[in-house]
């Protein structure tokens, strides 16, 4: 990755990175895409910024009217540009079906998300879908100035207070996770640098999150690329493809690889 700054902001030189494959994947669901460009408002409390990212040609990026410290303290980490694609998509294509997903959506990139944002967000995603995911989290934001709402602000909530939000059964949950992670009862630093098994067990003490969403969390949330969130899709790639299981040389890194195989078979199963 190289990148320059220009009276425009941020100019990002990566071959390795499609917006549309990248942000529009279901692993994030702020950004919403104007035209050609991407914006985020507000993409996690801990960041606290306004984006607009668009394609200025293949492989060059502009991130409009940023700074270059803004760029390298946040925006750099959160697309995960000091990671070598080329070379995890080097090694998934030593296998014939991550070789045909990485060829058909080599752009994809893991979003390296704020673990709260990320929690709620996937509690809000069961049984849903994107458009839906998008528009409940909308309204969450819209509840507090555009911002999304901390933990201890989403603890005073209730499911009566939230019923504005229309997101059903997932209301509860959303105020158990608030309650617990505000209390301290689930720690989400701690979680994250836990042994693998210990972080899925704490992440599902929340009502709501179970082997799905905490694989999610982790992945999405934590940057813990053994996860492995499987849903209907994966079900499907590991009962045609790897009836043996998944390949063991890949499960470091396995996370990333799901996503270029996520994409790839849903793809395909649609069309």
């Amino acid at each position: 990755m190289d990148y320059k700054i220009t009276n425009d902001g941020i100019i990002v030189s990566e071959s390795d990175l499609d917006l549309d494959e990248t942000l529009d994947c279901g692993q994030a669901f702020r950004w919403k895409k104007i035209v050609s460009d991407y914006e985020c408002t507000y993409q996690g409390r801990f960041i606290n910024d306004d984006l607009t990212v668009s394609q200025v040609k293949k492989g060059e990026f502009l991130f409009h009217g940023i700074s270059e410290r803004n760029f390298l303290e946040k925006w750099k980490a959160y697309f995960d540009l000091d990671t070598d694609y080329s070379e995890l998509k080097r090694c998934f294509s030593e296998d014939e079906t991550l070789s045909k997903a990485c060829g058909f959506a080599g752009g994809i990139r893991l979003l390296r998300q704020d673990s709260w944002e990320c929690l709620i967000s996937f509690i809000i995603s069961q049984n849903n879908n994107i458009p839906r995911i998008k528009g409940i989290i909308d309204r969450l934001c819209g509840m507090y100035g555009g911002q999304f709402p901390d933990a201890a602000e989403l603890a005073a909530e209730t499911p009566d207070s939230l019923a504005p939000l229309r997101s059903g059964f997932r209301a509860k949950y959303i105020c158990d996770a608030a309650s617990k992670t505000s209390s301290g009862a689930v720690n989400l630093a701690k979680i994250a640098e836990m042994p693998i098994d210990d972080a899925r067990a704490e992440l599902k003490k929340i009502s709501g999150v179970g082997p799905k969403v905490a694989e999610c969390v982790l992945l999405f949330g934590m940057y813990r690329t053994e996860a492995f969130p499987v849903d209907v899709w994966i079900k499907r790639v590991l009962a045609e493809y790897y009836p043996g299981g998944f390949p063991e040389y890949l499960r470091e890194n396995a996370g990333i690889a799901q996503q270029y195989l996520f994409h790839y078979i849903r793809n395909l199963q649609e069309k």
